[in-house]
């Protein structure tokens, strides 16, 4: 008797169908499984045997066979376990074989029945109600995260058993229910606030432009100085994210295997800080079917590079690409696989190995070993970067917390960004930018004009900073965006001025 059942197979961010089919049959007792398995694939077999066996249900001394089609596709990870049972279980008269028409199923099994968890759940759910099913059963702990997606009644089990009890009677089951809006207000708190710092004016500005515009930023300065404070903070101020942002930011995290197992839905913008250890594949994404890396993991949100030097130097080239182009590209045998990167780059570093560079007071570093550690970043990769910060360390005062302290900071910086941006959306409406930072060669020459004293400034900075094409443009758009923060339409001399003031550095002079 033959059955079939509609699972999927992640490819990079996609759902791709697979046909899950099982025949029983006459012949030579045998349980074989084709289509072109991965290894964690074909052990299914023994798993599916023995989790039908604890159930109660006798397999018979018959021919069965299992085929995940298409067969030209390559078939990794243990979500198909699920659907094998209930192909081989219709087929052998456990359950009608009409019943499975309409369900999409993905699940891993236990010996003794248990539905465990998988990964991509979210993008299953989206692809399984694209191709019209009414069901979607997964594993109980993925079942709130299929859940988010409307149109789609999901299903979770915690046992085979519970699987053929659906199967069998689907009206008697209820389908998961979340309350969007309660699990998305819950889930929207950050734990910092700009007003936890002290000083750091110069600093907190820069943080503020680079937010209204998505500006990528490099914070330098000697140790203790707050670099990474200033950094951890960005993602409060940056505007709320919007249901689709957070669909999004979801969908990745679930494909990687990083969602949060009580957390359905994702509502505060990713914050991620890979050690300066980590590999190019770490960073990138990778594998023989690839996984998103922290690059995709920070999209919509903020990757914090600290102790930039300190990354080996083909790890901090990775970056290069998806800083231009907004999304990465990793090619295997098995196809192109592309994984979104719209995120903010905030570095830090020490300006030497000692730390206290320029300050030759307290600076024991030779000339060499300065060039050396500097050298480390190349000057591609410091032309991406739009803003450059020298934190200064404190005073008294503000270590010692009496300095005055402003109370809700983040609050007041959020709404100039949120502001800035509304500006931007409705400038850019009909055009392929949405933040400053995104605009190319011809958005500069459009949206970034300048009168004629404001033309003579930047000529004579250019020549003065030697400046790339890159740098020239850049610094247009950080003066853009310091114009939105003011509400000014044309941009004006004292925002090309601020613009010079976070270029002008050391490091590139």
């Amino acid at each position: 008797m033959f059955s079939t059942i509609l699972s999927g197979a992640m490819n990079g961010m996609e759902c791709r169908d697979v046909h899950v089919e099982a025949d029983v049959s006459m012949g030579m007792p045998t349980f074989s499984m084709v289509g072109f398995l991965g290894s964690e694939v074909k052990e299914a077999a023994e798993r599916v045997k023995n989790a039908i066996r604890n159930t109660g249900v006798q397999i018979p001394a018959k021919r069965i066979t299992v085929n995940l089609s298409p067969a030209d596709m390559r078939k990794s990870g243990t979500a198909f376990d699920l659907p094998i049972a209930a192909a081989v279980l219709a087929s052998l008269g456990e359950i009608e074989a009409n019943n499975l028409q309409g369900v999409f199923m993905a699940g891993e099994l236990s010996l003794n029945g248990e539905v465990n968890g998988i990964c991509g759940v979210l993008a299953m759910t989206l692809h399984a109600r694209e191709q019209g099913m009414e069901y979607c059963v997964f594993p109980r702990e993925n079942a709130k995260e299929g859940a988010v997606v409307e149109g789609i009644k999901v299903i979770g089990v915690g046992h085979i058993t519970e699987m053929l009890a659906f199967l069998k009677q689907k009206e008697r089951m209820k389908p998961e229910r979340i309350d969007m809006a309660d699990v998305f207000s819950q889930s929207k708190r950050y734990e910092y606030d700009y007003s936890d710092i002290r000083g750091q004016k110069r600093g907190k500005r820069a943080m503020e432009i680079a937010a209204a515009g998505r500006h990528n930023i490099l914070l330098i300065g000697p140790p203790g100085t707050g670099k990474s404070m200033l950094a951890k903070r960005l993602p409060d101020i940056l505007p709320p994210l919007t249901m689709e942002e957070s669909f999004s930011i979801t969908k990745i995290h679930s494909i990687a295997g990083v969602l949060p197992k009580d957390t359905p839905l994702l509502a505060t913008r990713p914050f991620l800080q890979p050690h300066h250890t980590s590999s190019p594949y770490a960073l990138a994404g990778g594998g023989k079917i690839p996984k998103p890396g922290m690059i995709s993991l920070a999209h919509r949100g903020v990757l914090f590079l600290d102790e930039l030097p300190e990354f080996k130097r083909e790890t901090l080239e990775i970056l290069r690409q998806p800083l231009e182009d907004k999304v990465i590209h990793i090619s295997r045998v098995g196809g192109n696989y592309e994984f979104p990167a719209e995120l903010m780059v905030v570095a830090a570093m020490n300006p030497c190995k000692c730390g206290f560079y320029p300050d030759r007071n307290r600076c024991r570093c030779t000339v060499a070993e300065i060039n050396q550690y500097q050298g480390k970043l190349s000057k591609p990769l410091l032309d991406r970067i739009d803003l450059y910060v020298e934190v200064e360390g404190l005073g008294y005062e503000e270590i010692s917390g009496e300095g005055p302290k402003t109370e809700n900071e983040s609050e007041r910086m959020r709404n100039r960004v949120i502001a800035a941006g509304e500006i931007q959306k409705e400038r850019y409406r009909g055009r392929p930018y949405q933040f400053n930072s995104e605009l190319d060669a011809e958005g500069v020459y459009e949206f970034c004009t300048l009168d004629r004293k404001e033309k003579q400034l930047m000529e004579k900075i250019f020549h003065k900073m030697k400046l790339s094409a890159r740098g020239y443009h850049r610094m247009l758009k950080v003066a853009r965006t310091i114009a939105d923060l003011d509400e000014e339409k044309q941009i004006r001399e004292k925002h090309l001025k601020e613009a010079i003031s976070y270029r002008r550095n050391y490091m590139l002079e």
